[in-house]
């Protein structure tokens, strides 16, 4: 018989027991023993259907494969670009990565990412020496124009993005805003001064409250609130 004994959104420390049954699933941030699921770290549980996993409450961003980034171009080389990921390593596009369009050998490749551009890119590979390789093909992977880049505590993200993308995109329909979030912490915002103000103050709160529970509700009367005014 399948018993979870903790509840969604609650703090777990290590060791301890979130789950006893076979019909459950660890997460990242825990794992089975025997038919128990056990937390291997303090975090913030989460109950997904059948799986239960623990978001960190701190702790710089460990690259994972799979994960959508957003990353700042640090080097052009010869064949293709190193890209500062928000954590301990840095990462490599190569040309075949970077763009669809057939790149000449010898190109000048700062006429499509320059030093100081920011992307959306996904992780492709992490190797056991910490080499990331990521891409740039795919939905909504992209270079950034314009806009403001804030950082975040990357443990927070899953709660700024909410369920399905629910919470960022309450917040983007409130505040009128395009809103990119990076699994590393990094978020990018467009919209006029006044709405990207909200959209930050919003995101902060976020972050700050993020242990709460009844947070998506918190924030709804929030921004209802400001949107008013």
């Amino acid at each position: 018989m399948t018993k979870i004994q903790i509840k969604d959104k609650e703090i777990s420390v290590p060791g301890e027991t979130l789950a006893i049954g076979m019909d459950v699933l660890p997460g990242r941030g825990t794992y089975r023993d025997g038919e128990k699921i056990v937390a291997n770290r303090l975090g913030l549980a989460m109950v997904d259907g059948r799986t239960i996993k623990l978001i960190q409450l701190s702790g710089r961003y460990a690259p994972q494969t799979g994960d959508t980034i957003i990353c700042k171009v640090i080097d052009v080389g010869f064949n293709g670009w190193r890209l500062e990921t928000n954590s301990a390593y840095s990462a490599m596009m190569s040309m075949k990565d970077a763009t669809s369009q057939f790149i000449q050998r010898g190109a000048n490749l700062t006429q499509f990412y320059d030093l100081g551009d920011h992307v959306v890119c996904k992780i492709v590979n992490v190797t056991s020496q910490k080499l990331i390789d990521v891409t740039m093909k795919g939905p909504g992977l992209r270079k950034l124009r314009g806009g403001r880049i804030i950082e975040v505590d990357p443990n927070k993200v899953p709660r700024i993005i909410g369920k399905q993308g629910s919470m960022v995109m309450m917040i983007k329909d409130a505040t009128k805003s395009n809103i990119s979030v990076g699994q590393n912490g990094l978020i990018w915002i467009d919209a006029e001064p006044k709405n990207e103000l909200l959209a930050i103050n919003t995101i902060r709160k976020i972050e700050n409250e993020s242990h709460t529970a009844g947070l998506t509700d918190k924030i709804k009367g929030y921004l209802e609130k400001k949107v008013q005014k």
